[in-house]
Protein backbone atom coordinates (compact mmCIF):
# COMPACT_ATOMS: atom_id res chain seq x y z
CA UNK A 1 0.00 0.00 0.00
CA UNK A 2 2.73 2.30 0.71
CA UNK A 3 4.19 1.62 -2.08
CA UNK A 4 1.58 2.64 -4.22
CA UNK A 5 0.93 6.16 -2.72
CA UNK A 6 4.24 6.94 -2.93
CA UNK A 7 4.13 5.95 -6.43
CA UNK A 8 1.23 8.00 -7.30
CA UNK A 9 3.60 11.07 -5.81
CA UNK A 10 6.16 10.49 -7.86
CA UNK A 11 4.23 9.99 -10.94
CA UNK A 12 2.38 13.38 -10.28
CA UNK A 13 3.49 15.77 -13.23
CA UNK A 14 3.63 19.33 -10.46
CA UNK A 15 3.93 21.37 -13.42
CA UNK A 16 0.62 20.54 -15.60
CA UNK A 17 -0.86 20.92 -12.27
CA UNK A 18 0.06 24.50 -11.70
CA UNK A 19 -0.57 25.48 -15.42
CA UNK A 20 -3.73 24.00 -15.08
CA UNK A 21 -4.71 26.17 -11.61
CA UNK A 22 -3.33 29.33 -13.23
CA UNK A 23 -5.25 28.97 -16.72
CA UNK A 24 -8.43 27.66 -14.83
CA UNK A 25 -7.64 30.33 -12.31
CA UNK A 26 -7.79 33.19 -15.04
CA UNK A 27 -11.25 31.87 -17.37
CA UNK A 28 -12.78 31.24 -13.98
CA UNK A 29 -12.10 35.01 -11.82
CA UNK A 30 -11.67 37.02 -15.21
CA UNK A 31 -14.63 37.51 -16.35
CA UNK A 32 -15.60 39.14 -12.69
CA UNK A 33 -13.14 41.49 -12.53
CA UNK A 34 -13.42 42.76 -16.12
CA UNK A 35 -16.62 42.85 -17.99
CA UNK A 36 -15.72 44.04 -21.20
CA UNK A 37 -16.02 41.25 -24.15
CA UNK A 38 -13.08 42.51 -26.58
CA UNK A 39 -10.86 42.21 -23.56
CA UNK A 40 -11.85 39.43 -21.27
CA UNK A 41 -12.33 37.46 -24.78
CA UNK A 42 -8.67 37.38 -26.93
CA UNK A 43 -7.42 36.56 -23.24
CA UNK A 44 -9.92 33.41 -22.81
CA UNK A 45 -9.64 32.15 -25.97
CA UNK A 46 -6.15 32.89 -25.30
CA UNK A 47 -6.35 30.23 -22.53
CA UNK A 48 -8.01 27.97 -24.68
CA UNK A 49 -5.16 27.93 -26.70
CA UNK A 50 -2.49 27.61 -24.27
CA UNK A 51 -4.06 25.12 -22.33
CA UNK A 52 -4.53 22.87 -25.45
CA UNK A 53 -0.55 23.43 -26.26
CA UNK A 54 0.41 23.07 -22.56
CA UNK A 55 -1.80 20.54 -20.96
CA UNK A 56 -3.66 18.47 -23.94
CA UNK A 57 -6.68 18.30 -25.37
CA UNK A 58 -8.46 17.00 -22.27
CA UNK A 59 -7.32 19.41 -19.99
CA UNK A 60 -8.19 22.01 -22.39
CA UNK A 61 -11.84 20.78 -23.08
CA UNK A 62 -11.57 20.55 -19.31
CA UNK A 63 -10.92 24.69 -19.20
CA UNK A 64 -13.37 25.29 -21.85
CA UNK A 65 -16.30 24.55 -20.07
CA UNK A 66 -15.52 26.64 -16.64
CA UNK A 67 -16.05 30.52 -18.37
CA UNK A 68 -19.86 29.90 -18.84
CA UNK A 69 -20.35 28.33 -15.75
CA UNK A 70 -19.32 31.02 -13.34
CA UNK A 71 -20.30 33.79 -15.30
CA UNK A 72 -24.08 32.05 -15.41
CA UNK A 73 -23.25 31.29 -11.67
CA UNK A 74 -21.69 34.74 -10.60
CA UNK A 75 -24.95 36.17 -11.87
CA UNK A 76 -22.45 37.92 -14.94
CA UNK A 77 -24.67 35.95 -17.44
CA UNK A 78 -28.71 36.60 -16.84
CA UNK A 79 -30.49 33.85 -16.06
CA UNK A 80 -32.64 33.90 -18.65
CA UNK A 81 -29.69 33.25 -20.94
CA UNK A 82 -28.95 29.68 -19.61
CA UNK A 83 -30.22 28.38 -22.54
CA UNK A 84 -27.01 29.57 -24.38
CA UNK A 85 -24.56 28.54 -22.03
CA UNK A 86 -24.53 24.71 -23.50
CA UNK A 87 -23.89 26.34 -27.01
CA UNK A 88 -20.58 28.51 -25.92
CA UNK A 89 -19.49 25.50 -24.38
CA UNK A 90 -19.65 23.60 -27.09
CA UNK A 91 -18.50 26.23 -29.26
CA UNK A 92 -15.26 26.75 -27.13
CA UNK A 93 -14.71 22.78 -27.55
CA UNK A 94 -15.48 23.66 -31.58
CA UNK A 95 -12.20 25.82 -31.59
CA UNK A 96 -9.71 23.95 -29.35
CA UNK A 97 -10.57 20.60 -31.86
CA UNK A 98 -10.33 22.20 -34.85
CA UNK A 99 -6.88 24.16 -33.64
CA UNK A 100 -5.61 20.69 -32.58
CA UNK A 101 -6.97 18.51 -35.91
CA UNK A 102 -4.97 21.28 -37.92
CA UNK A 103 -1.75 21.67 -35.87
CA UNK A 104 -1.35 17.84 -35.63
CA UNK A 105 -2.22 17.40 -39.38
CA UNK A 106 -0.10 19.28 -41.00
CA UNK A 107 3.21 18.99 -41.33
CA UNK A 108 4.24 22.32 -41.50
CA UNK A 109 3.42 23.21 -38.13
CA UNK A 110 3.02 27.13 -38.47
CA UNK A 111 0.28 26.61 -40.99
CA UNK A 112 -1.25 23.98 -39.34
CA UNK A 113 -1.81 26.31 -36.27
CA UNK A 114 -3.03 29.32 -38.23
CA UNK A 115 -5.03 27.50 -40.40
CA UNK A 116 -6.63 25.92 -37.40
CA UNK A 117 -6.96 29.13 -35.06
CA UNK A 118 -9.12 30.92 -38.19
CA UNK A 119 -10.81 27.68 -39.09
CA UNK A 120 -11.66 27.31 -35.30
CA UNK A 121 -12.99 30.90 -35.05
CA UNK A 122 -14.85 30.55 -38.07
CA UNK A 123 -16.27 27.86 -36.80
CA UNK A 124 -17.42 28.50 -33.50
CA UNK A 125 -18.92 32.09 -34.94
CA UNK A 126 -20.64 30.01 -37.47
CA UNK A 127 -21.69 27.44 -34.54
CA UNK A 128 -22.79 30.17 -31.70
CA UNK A 129 -24.83 32.39 -34.57
CA UNK A 130 -27.29 29.45 -35.95
CA UNK A 131 -27.84 28.36 -32.10
CA UNK A 132 -28.38 31.89 -31.02
CA UNK A 133 -30.85 31.48 -33.99
CA UNK A 134 -32.38 28.43 -32.73
CA UNK A 135 -32.89 29.42 -28.99
CA UNK A 136 -34.22 32.86 -30.05
CA UNK A 137 -37.32 31.68 -29.02
CA UNK A 138 -36.68 30.83 -25.70
CA UNK A 139 -35.49 33.80 -24.50
CA UNK A 140 -38.30 35.55 -23.03
CA UNK A 141 -37.64 39.33 -23.85
CA UNK A 142 -37.06 40.43 -27.97
CA UNK A 143 -34.32 43.22 -26.86
CA UNK A 144 -32.53 40.56 -24.91
CA UNK A 145 -32.35 37.75 -27.93
CA UNK A 146 -30.84 40.68 -30.04
CA UNK A 147 -28.72 41.32 -27.59
CA UNK A 148 -27.79 38.03 -27.29
CA UNK A 149 -27.27 37.47 -30.97
CA UNK A 150 -24.84 40.45 -31.45
CA UNK A 151 -23.14 38.82 -28.97
CA UNK A 152 -22.87 35.55 -30.59
CA UNK A 153 -21.82 36.95 -33.84
CA UNK A 154 -18.79 38.26 -35.04
CA UNK A 155 -17.19 39.65 -32.10
CA UNK A 156 -16.78 35.49 -31.34
CA UNK A 157 -14.86 35.51 -34.61
CA UNK A 158 -12.42 38.38 -33.63
CA UNK A 159 -12.18 37.65 -30.17
CA UNK A 160 -11.03 33.77 -31.09
CA UNK A 161 -8.46 35.15 -33.41
CA UNK A 162 -7.12 37.30 -31.00
CA UNK A 163 -6.85 34.67 -28.47
CA UNK A 164 -5.13 32.34 -31.50
CA UNK A 165 -2.62 35.58 -31.53
CA UNK A 166 -2.34 36.57 -27.84
CA UNK A 167 -1.37 32.66 -27.39
CA UNK A 168 0.82 32.64 -30.19
CA UNK A 169 3.01 35.06 -28.65
CA UNK A 170 3.36 33.22 -25.36
CA UNK A 171 3.81 29.84 -26.66
CA UNK A 172 6.68 31.10 -28.90
CA UNK A 173 8.06 33.23 -25.51
CA UNK A 174 7.78 30.02 -23.98
CA UNK A 175 9.93 27.78 -27.02
CA UNK A 176 6.44 25.32 -27.02
CA UNK A 177 5.52 26.03 -30.89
Amino acid sequence: MYYNKENALVRANYQALANFLVLAGVVTFLPFVYHVQFVTGPIINAVFVLSLFLLGIRSAVVIALVPSLMALSGGLLPAVLAPAVPFIMIGNIIFIFIIDFFYNGMANKVAGYWSGVVIGAALKFAFLFLSVTWIQNLLIKQELAVKVAQMMSWPQFATAVAGGVLAWGILKGLKRI
